[in-house]
């Protein structure tokens, strides 16, 4: 028995690194999935890959119209949505907030923020009709602690954080649970050294952490896993914090004699 048998879910940002991880640990974990991607030919070969478990489809998370095709796609073809990871976000390289433009800010705001609020209103009204489940919002550990020059991205895992609250207070007595997961620095694209003006940042980050590494892409989908099974069924309005550490306190051995 897979943890997740039975069970339907759509996966936003779904075509590689953390996303992927959810998919396929998802499929291992006996659920048909719908790869939601604008990685057409990542998200294609993903769900060959995965076999007759899973679906790709093209999915801009800031057109209603994708939402609700995709939507309408994992029904026909997977079955009643029981589960939806609302995954896909982009953070462009650090830069002062005198430096951000609107068209930037608001390119942020649209993938994370809308992307989510718009995934919230296409799966609700299925997961109604259907026996309810579970949504996972992918915030951040930047979604509960300001960082230095990425004022769009925090500002969009702070607000999906709080969508969060409401949507679980909104459809906790219609059987949907929603909870927010807040990673961090995780070893995906989004690390690599194009995403940060060409500097290497990994292992300064891995240096930071009390854990002194990175996360891994399947360590934050055994908790997604979690939240999208029935083993979480009593946490609903939460977060729920995967990050080595990090939003412990400030991590300075060296202070000790021990760094």
């Amino acid at each position: 028995m897979g943890r997740l048998d039975g069970k339907v879910a759509l996966i936003s940002g779904g075509a590689r690194g953390q996303g992927a991880a959810e998919a396929r640990l998802f499929v291992e974990e006996g659920c048909r999935v719908l790869v939601g991607d604008v990685l057409d030919a990542e998200g294609a070969a993903l769900a060959e890959e995965l076999g007759r478990d899973a679906r790709y489809a093209h999915l801009d998370v800031t057109s209603e119209h994708d939402w609700t095709e995709a939507a309408a796609l994992a029904g026909r073809e997977l079955g009643a949505l029981n589960v939806f990871v609302s995954n896909a976000g982009i953070s462009p390289p650090a830069e002062p907030i005198t430096n951000t433009s609107l068209d930037d800010y608001l390119r942020v705001v649209g993938v994370n923020q809308v992307g989510t609020f718009l995934g919230m209103k296409a799966v609700i009204p299925p997961m109604i009709d259907g026996e309810g489940g579970s949504i996972v919002v992918i915030s951040s550990a930047g979604g509960i602690e300001g960082t230095w020059g990425l004022s769009a991205y925090v500002s969009t895992k702070f607000a999906v954080r709080g969508l969060t609250k409401v949507a679980a207070l909104e459809l906790a007595r219609q059987g949907i649970r929603v909870n927010s997961v807040h990673p961090g620095p995780i070893d995906t694209a989004m690390l690599e050294p194009e995403a940060w003006h060409g500097l290497d940042v990994r292992a300064g980050m891995a240096a930071a952490m009390p854990l002194g590494r990175l996360g891994e892409p399947r360590e934050i989908a055994e908790l997604v896993l979690f939240l999208a099974s029935d083993a979480s069924s009593y946490c609903t309005g939460a977060e729920f914090v995967a990050d080595g550490g990090h939003l412990a306190g400030p991590f300075a051995p060296h202070l000790h004699g021990r760094g």
